[in-house]
């Protein structure tokens, strides 16, 4: 299917930011909308920049009416401020996003969330995670598409000394993780992009959901 349509939330972070310029590039996509606090310095001839107010996200409803919605919102605690700020960020916004994409009658909602996202968790960054996933099932979406990345390798804006220390190590660690622990192998960013926008151009129904070894392995696909 080609000149579709796409919005984008998440465009300014690790794996948003990738995405975007997968968009921008596609053949598939004639507009590409993102959702912005701030205008990001970029122009193209496809990209409408549409400045939000999170917190209002009815207000932005027309801008749902696109063939595939796709969410990388994402923050951490200690960035956030507190967990209800960090909350609203990584549920309530992603949460809104669905119910407005399927109100508009979307094809594919894409999403990232975490491997080890679980509702019972302990962990509350894994518990808001997980429930975040259950609520999207219950939407009734067209396509539910559920992305759990590991550690997310890539150059960030901010500095992070786990996940620097991490992506240093990441060679030795891969090479441990082999079978069913082949999951937990740190991914790149542009990987999970990848994925995304290759997942979007299949047309199907249903929820499904993507853990590293298969996020990795749709990139792979679409770089051959």
């Amino acid at each position: 299917m080609t000149n579709k349509t796409a919005l984008l939330a998440g465009a300014s972070g690790l794996v948003g930011n990738e995405l975007l310029h997968i968009l921008l590039d596609s053949p598939h996509y004639k507009e590409v909308k993102i959702l912005v606090r701030r205008p990001l310095d970029i122009t193209h001839e496809k990209l409408e920049q549409v400045a939000t107010d999170f917190d209002s996200l009815d207000d932005y409803a027309h801008h749902f009416d696109v063939d595939d919605v796709y969410c990388c919102l994402g923050t951490t605690i200690k960035k956030a401020g507190s967990q209800d700020a960090f909350k609203k960020v990584d549920y309530e916004y992603p949460l809104k996003m669905a119910e407005l994409a399927k109100s508009q009658q979307v094809k594919n909602f894409l999403i990232i969330t975490a491997l080890g996202a679980d509702a019972e968790s302990k962990v509350f960054y894994s518990r808001t995670k997980g429930q975040l996933q259950v609520r999207l099932k219950k939407i009734g979406l067209t396509a539910l598409h559920i992305f759990q990345p590991s550690l997310l390798l890539g150059d960030r804006q901010e500095f992070r000394l786990g996940e620097k220390a991490a992506t240093v190590l990441s060679p030795a660690i891969s090479k441990l993780l082999i079978g069913k622990m082949k999951k937990y192998k740190p991914v790149e960013a542009r990987d999970v992009a990848l994925a995304m926008y290759e997942v979007a151009q299949i047309e199907r129904t249903g929820n499904y959901t993507y853990p590293s070894d298969r996020i990795e392995k749709i990139s792979s696909k679409s770089i051959d």
